[in-house]
C-alpha cells in the first residue's frame, strides 16, 4: 500500500461486507494456487494492466460498463468485484469516483493498492 492506510482499507472492507453480493466473492482454491505460483509483484502487474485497459479510459467504461471485468478467470477479477471495482458505476456508488472522466493516477493506484490489500488478506484464509 502506498499512501493508504490499514485503517483506511478496513473501514472500506466493513462497508462492503454489508452488501451480500460484495460479501460472495472467494477465493478459489485455484486462484490461491495461483497467486502462490505467480507472486504478489506479478500479480500487482497483472491487476494493474486490467485496471487501466478496462476502466481508467472514460471511452472503455462507457462502451462496457458493467460488462468489461470477467467474474472467473483470475484472482484480480474476484477482487474487483468484491471491493465494487468492476465497474464505473461501482467506482461511483461505493469509492466516490466519478464517472465521466479519465481516472486519475492516484485513483488507479488506490484501486490497485486496494486489490491487493484483499488479495493478501484472503490470499491465506
Amino acid at each position: 500500500m502506498d499512501n493508504y492506510s490499514v485503517e483506511k482499507f478496513e473501514n472500506i472492507l466493513a462497508k462492503l461486507s454489508k452488501s451480500k453480493f460484495r460479501n460472495s466473492f472467494k477465493l478459489s482454491a485455484k486462484d490461491k494456487n495461483y497467486i502462490s505460483s505467480k507472486g504478489m509483484a506479478a500479480i500487482k502487474k497483472h491487476a494493474l494492466d486490467f485496471f487501466i485497459k478496462r476502466l481508467s479510459s472514460i471511452y472503455n467504461s462507457k462502451l462496457k460498463d458493467g460488462k468489461q471485468t470477467p467474474f472467473k478467470g483470475h484472482p484480480v477479477f474476484i477482487a474487483q468485484h468484491s471491493l465494487a471495482l468492476c465497474c464505473r458505476k461501482c467506482l461511483k456508488k461505493w469509492h466516490n469516483i466519478e464517472e465521466n472522466r479519465e481516472l486519475t493516477a492516484a485513483e488507479i493506484n488506490y484501486c490497485v493498492d486496494l486489490i491487493m490489500y484483499w488479495l493478501q488478506k484472503h490470499h491465506h484464509n
